[in-house]
C-alpha cells in the first residue's frame, strides 16, 4: 500500500512541476521616452544638497556640550 501512495504521490508532483514550466516573455529594454522626473540631474542635486543639509543639521545638535 505504501508503493501505491508513493507512486501516487510522485505522479502528482510531475504533474506540478510540468505544470508551472511556461515560457515567460519579458522585455525590459522598453523605451517608453521621457522617463521619470527621476531621471533629470537638477533632481539628483537638489536631493543631494538636501540630504547634506540635513546631515550636517543633525550632526550639530548631537555635539551640544
Amino acid at each position: 500500500m505504501k508503493k501505491v501512495y508513493l507512486t501516487l504521490l510522485a505522479a502528482w508532483f510531475t504533474m506540478i512541476s510540468f505544470a508551472q514550466e511556461h515560457k515567460v516573455d519579458i522585455d525590459i529594454n522598453k523605451n517608453e521616452g521621457g522617463g521619470g522626473f527621476f531621471m533629470s540631474p537638477v533632481v539628483w542635486i537638489v536631493g543631494g544638497a538636501i540630504f547634506i543639509l540635513l546631515l550636517v543639521a543633525l550632526l550639530r545638535g548631537r555635539s551640544s556640550d
